[in-house]
């Protein structure tokens, strides 16, 4: 892996601890606040609305600056806020700087895959992107166990103070490592966002926010999967996690490679396919302990396979606004989180059962399927390559 990349897979590594220990620390959160569980919850949801406000309004304002300051900029943002986070007095000063927190993480990802994707040797661009997504796999096996064995045993303030330190990390990194790259074309957002005058980058943002989706009700609800219907001890829920996180950075690893040798279309549909094939097995085989470890291993290598070809996609979709455009993807697997977990719920609300999640999964990525299916006729059709919304609809 090139040294270059390196800032990219740390600042990937930070962003996916703060995002995804939430999750782990939530009861210790909740006892230090003096606030129930559900409403601790409201934290994760504060996090993920401002990661869909920041992705294209910070890469909107910030578009005319060259990309490593851009990045500096954002860092500077994450390990600030994060750093308040710790030292935050109550739940309403906490929503805030976790809303804050969110801000960057959309656009760092965004502006990251274009500076990736230019880093890259000619053909190997999604390889490169996969290496910065890379740092999100390894938050799963390592920071975010970690960051939840240390607000369970020590304080979950000082779980915010060792991300606030990966920040401080990750801009050094970015200031030694990312070499200074010169602003392509004059950016405004008003010109930026003529791109949702197009038909192609909605179907891009609905495949991403649909079509992932289906990962987000299996993950949302592995726990009670792997309790209820499976019968695994609760403390062996930890590591049954890093196992499905050691198959999100092999999958991320290998769809890299594949979205560059085949295309980035071809190998969206190949990894929405296997998703419906996986969800579907999984609900078949929940009841069994060993084959239920083998898939939830299976459907994360599946699940994080869609996150460099989907940003390639976006990227080429782009026409000029390529740091917004791919921005605005990341904004996509954050409403795909949101939906996913709110459909994938539906079922258990209705008594259906702790494994009639992976349903609605497989019918989301299917959705997404065809969505990606209709984006193979088009680019694969004698057409310009940029169609009106208006006309194409």
């Amino acid at each position: 892996m090139k040294k270059s990349l390196l800032p990219l897979t740390m600042g990937g590594f930070g962003i996916g601890m703060t995002e995804f220990v939430m999750m782990g620390i939530l009861p210790d959160l909740a006892q230090s606040l003096h606030i129930t569980i559900p409403v601790a919850g409201h934290l994760i949801s504060s996090y993920a609305l401002g990661v869909v406000l920041g992705a294209p309004l910070l890469v909107g304002a910030a578009g005319n600056y060259p990309p490593k300051k851009i990045l500096l900029g954002l860092m500077a943002i994450f390990t600030f806020c994060n750093a308040l986070s710790a030292f935050a007095p109550n739940y309403q000063i906490m929503m805030i700087t976790r809303l804050l927190s969110g801000l960057p993480h959309g656009a760092f990802f965004g502006v990251g895959a274009v500076v990736a994707s230019r880093l890259a040797g000619r053909g190997k661009e999604a390889q490169a992107i996969s290496m910065m997504f890379a740092g999100l796999t390894v938050a799963n096996i390592i920071g975010v166990p970690l960051g939840t064995y240390i607000g369970h045993a020590l304080s979950w303030r000082i779980t915010f103070i060792l991300i606030a330190v990966v920040g401080l990390i990750t801009l050094f990194g970015i200031h030694k490592l990312l070499p200074e790259m010169p602003v392509e074309g004059e950016s405004n957002l008003r010109k930026d966002l003529k791109l949702f005058t197009f038909a192609e980058p909605w179907l891009i943002l609905g495949i991403t926010a649909i079509g992932t989706g289906g990962l987000f009700a299996w993950f949302s609800y592995i726990a009670p999967l792997l309790t209820e219907v499976a019968h695994f001890q609760p403390g062996q829920i930890t590591w049954i996690l890093v196992l499905a996180g050691m198959g999100m950075a092999v999958g991320n690893l290998i769809s890299g490679r594949v979205a560059d040798k085949v295309s980035p279309i071809k190998a969206t549909m190949l990894f929405l396919a296997l998703m419906v094939a996986s969800l579907i097995v999984v609900y078949v085989v929940s009841p069994f302990k060993v084959p239920l470890l083998v898939m939830t291993f299976v459907t994360g290598a599946i699940s994080f396979s869609l996150g460099a070809p989907i940003q390639i996609l976006m990227i080429r979709a782009a026409n000029g606004s390529e740091m917004l455009a791919s921005s605005v993807t990341q904004a996509g697997f954050n409403i795909g989180n949101a939906l996913g977990a709110y459909f994938g719920g539906l079922p258990n609300a209705a008594g259906l059962g702790y494994a009639s999640p992976q349903w609605v999964g497989a019918i989301m990525a299917f959705s997404g399927l065809l969505l990606a299916a209709m984006v193979y006729l088009r680019q694969r059709n004698v057409r310009p390559k940029v169609v009106n919304f208006e006309m194409a609809a």
